[in-house]
């Protein structure tokens, strides 16, 4: 790997995140095309039944493209069932040289056939440079693919010492506005939210991803016992983008009167008489939502760790100290019997955003 190959790499994954929550199902490609040391086209995916990032670049660049070097972030794909061609063949096509390829595409239709296409087809192909950012852009895409269900993430805003509200439920507003406009750019860059019917009932969220340019995610409320009022502004969008998670035993009039809204019903598996979020993912994957970013209270974040299904954190921590036992913690539910029982987190970062703290990091399971 020489220097410029990790320029252009870092300038070809810069690209494909142009995309950030407008590809899913898809990856995010990004694809450069240089020649001579000097880039002579560039272009990115844009969303799901586009051209893809291959061939948009390969269209700039025309005949300029012969002898060319072509770097791109994710393998590229070489099966028809798809609404596009597969871009291995107009790589072979338009005559590139070299391919250098960040990483290979987990897709079992994928999974290097596209690199030994290329490679007995002549073309020099090189693989696993900035192998692990490009795999950090694509987290969510490489689960989902894999696993059939969809990444997520849990979000929390919280003081020093890990409370979200006073003992009154007074929240509004813990951490600052950067930190909430943080926020909704994530809302946009994400397929779905989701929040317990807990959330609803004390803050009657919209859920909506207030920035410019933004795009609304699918909201998904848990709610076992169809709590959630018909006055609730969730169900005032008529976007068809509502889901509300509930068991077998739901009221059958409330879902008639809830579907009059728009809303989807989705009947999921219960445990202990609450909708088991394991199953619900299985659910949510064959939606083909492939990301979740949960933004619920103290009980639905300690059911969503204790479940097992969350691969991501992002913690904001706000310079403030709340205080009081009767105050309400960011995870709640039952502590562990001993620190052995603890949810480890690895990778952990930190970073400012305005005056708060924001802790990322992965669980150690994913």
């Amino acid at each position: 790997m020489t220097m410029d190959d990790k320029n252009f790499m870092k300038k070809t994954i810069a690209l494909a995140a142009k995309a950030k929550g407008r590809t899913s199902p898809n990856p995010m490609v990004g694809a450069l095309i240089v020649k001579n040391g000097r880039v002579i086209s560039a272009d990115y995916h844009r969303q799901a039944g586009m051209p893809h990032a291959e061939a948009l670049a390969l269209k700039k660049a025309g005949k300029k493209a012969v002898g060319a070097v072509l770097y791109i972030n994710l393998e590229p794909c070489c099966h028809t069932d798809k609404r596009t061609p597969p871009c291995t063949k107009a790589i072979i096509n338009t005559g590139i040289k070299k391919v250098v390829i960040a990483m290979r595409d987990p897709n079992p239709k994928v999974n290097a056939g596209g690199i030994k296409e290329l490679i007995n087809a002549g073309i020099e192909t090189e693989v696993g440079i900035m192998e692990e950012e490009a795999k950090r852009l694509n987290e969510a895409y490489i689960k989902f693919i894999t696993k059939k269900e969809p990444f997520v993430i849990l979000k929390a805003g919280q003081s020093i010492d890990g409370k979200i509200a006073t003992s009154t439920g007074e929240s509004k507003w813990i951490t600052s506005e950067d930190a909430r406009r943080h926020v909704h750019r994530l809302r946009s860059e994400m397929d779905a939210v989701l929040v317990g019917i807990g959330t609803v009932l004390k803050d009657n969220p919209l859920l909506t991803s207030r920035i410019k340019g933004g795009r609304d995610p699918q909201r998904i409320i848990v709610d076992s016992k169809l709590q959630i009022p018909l006055t609730a502004k969730l169900l005032k969008h008529k976007d068809g983008k509502t889901i509300i998670a509930t068991t077998n035993n739901a009221d059958k009039e409330k879902i008639r009167q809830l579907k009059n809204y728009g809303v989807q019903i989705l009947k999921v598996k219960n445990k202990n008489r609450m909708v088991d979020l394991k199953a619900l993912m299985k659910e949510l994957g064959r939606l083909h939502i492939m990301s979740v970013l949960i933004e619920g209270g103290s009980s639905i974040n300690a059911s969503a760790l204790s479940s097992g299904i969350v691969d991501k954190i992002l913690f904001f921590v706000a310079p403030k100290i709340i205080g009081g036992v009767d105050s309400i913690t960011s995870i709640g539910g039952r502590s562990p019997v001993s620190l052995k029982g603890s949810v480890k987190v690895k990778g952990l970062k930190a970073r400012k955003i305005g005056e708060n703290i924001l802790l990322e990091g992965y669980l150690a399971h994913s």
